[in-house]
């Protein structure tokens, strides 16, 4: 039996060991993170749009093949339509 205590004894000092040094690592980990968020720069603030061109009158009929083309490009930004499927709808949109 004392052979048995000695080692359940050993085991606990050992596994008590291991997290001590494991809390310890952590804790100096997340220091060294901290300071490094202190020590970075903010970065920049982006630079302001520029402003858009004004655009030339559209010939009649034209506002509604472009409010289609912007409809298409919505649905391929979001995924619905591949980039093929768009050019193929773009091209009958335009022919049309």
């Amino acid at each position: 039996m004392p052979g048995l205590l000695r080692g359940v004894a050993r085991t606990a000092v050992v596994a008590g060991t291991a997290t001590a040094v494991s809390n310890r690592v952590s804790r100096r980990q997340a220091g060294r993170w901290a300071h490094q968020e202190e020590m970075a720069e903010p970065a920049p603030p982006p630079p302001p749009p520029a402003p858009a061109a004004p655009a030339a009158p559209a010939p009649p009929g034209m506002d509604a093949k472009i409010s289609q083309l912007q409809q298409l490009a919505q649905l391929k930004e979001q995924g619905v339509l591949t980039e093929e499927e768009f050019a193929t709808q773009k091209q009958r949109l335009l022919a049309g």
